[in-house]
């Protein structure tokens, strides 16, 4: 029986355990190892889930860890990779509400062979109380924020976790990832956001289409994010430049978010296993968790 797997959307990679099988670990401690990619077994994020039972028609629990340890209160791509493994090994059925530190998500599997899987994000903010960050109006839309010694525009907003979309300037060219890993970490520890932020550098293509490039607040520069796809979308939408369907072009790939008349978002896109397994002694050892041999870590089917 596997205590954990992995999946990827797009490159954006996580962990996934069965509380049982962490089992006296300190959950902080075991997502920096777990991520690791040399000690561990790497990934962009630990989801440990389900917590509590999985009873028909109620949400399941589950809890996001960034790889630093930190918590993470949402993750696009983690729900929709944690909905196709609650489907494909603890027999729930294609649609699932998840319930995360910001509240609960609504999840399909469209169509679990090809891994196509449907969230619904929410309605972001983008008051400046709520994202939360310091010193800009109200509405943190289009406000200029000083970083190493250049002006740029930034749009702030959050949708279960804080963002700060850097719109690109017209006719300079899409950001490239060496921007991303320059600017990314002095924008997500700058003074004006306390809890850190996020990054997302926008491009806008036309009225349907958008790339960005991404740096998250404790992972780096990533190829891809559906909670930033879906930031970077809603800040587009609100500024004006796209319509409400727009697939989101990333490094590691595209998905489509659908937002309506009230800003309510939708990201759709393809979420993927890569390995299921079993931890060894020397690593179950290191993550503290207690001996498993006398009982079931999880009921994950035969995998």
């Amino acid at each position: 029986m596997s205590e954990f797997a992995k999946y990827h959307a797009l490159g954006n990679d996580y962990v996934l355990t069965d509380p049982a099988a962490l089992d006296g670990a300190d959950l902080p401690t075991a997502a920096r190892l777990l991520c690791d990619r040399r000690l561990g077994i790497g990934g962009d994020g630990l989801l440990v889930g389900p917590v509590g039972p999985v009873r028909p028609g109620e949400p399941v629990g589950l809890l996001l860890f960034n790889p630093d340890g930190s918590a993470c209160e949402r993750s696009g791509n983690g729900l929709r990779m944690f909905a196709l493994h609650l489907m494909c090994h603890y027999g729930t059925g294609p649609r699932v509400v998840l319930h995360s530190a910001a509240g609960d998500s609504r999840v399909e599997v469209l169509d679990a062979d090809a891994g196509l899987t449907r969230v619904g994000m929410g309605t972001p903010s983008f008051l400046s109380a709520d994202v939360p960050v310091l010193g800009m109006p109200a509405r943190a839309v289009a406000r200029p924020l000083a970083v190493d010694g250049r002006e740029l525009t930034v749009t702030c907003l959050n949708n279960g976790n804080p963002h700060a979309v850097v719109s690109m300037p017209p006719g300079g060219g899409p950001a490239t990832p060496e921007l991303a890993r320059r600017l990314g970490p002095l924008i997500a520890g700058h003074a004006r956001f306390p809890n850190r932020t996020n990054v997302q550098f926008l491009t806008v293509l036309d009225r349907a289409a958008i790339r960005i490039e991404i740096f998250e607040r404790a992972a780096g520069r990533t190829l891809a994010s559906g909670a930033s796809a879906c930031a970077a979308a809603s800040a587009a939408r609100e500024l004006g430049l796209v319509d409400g369907h727009v697939e989101v072009h990333m490094p590691g790939g595209s998905v489509t978010v659908e937002i309506d008349g009230a800003g309510a978002v939708t990201l759709t896109g393809v979420v993927q296993p890569i390995v299921f397994g079993r931890f060894s002694r020397t690593l179950r050892a290191a993550l503290g968790v207690r001996d498993l041999a006398t009982k079931q870590a999880a009921t994950w089917g035969n995998v």
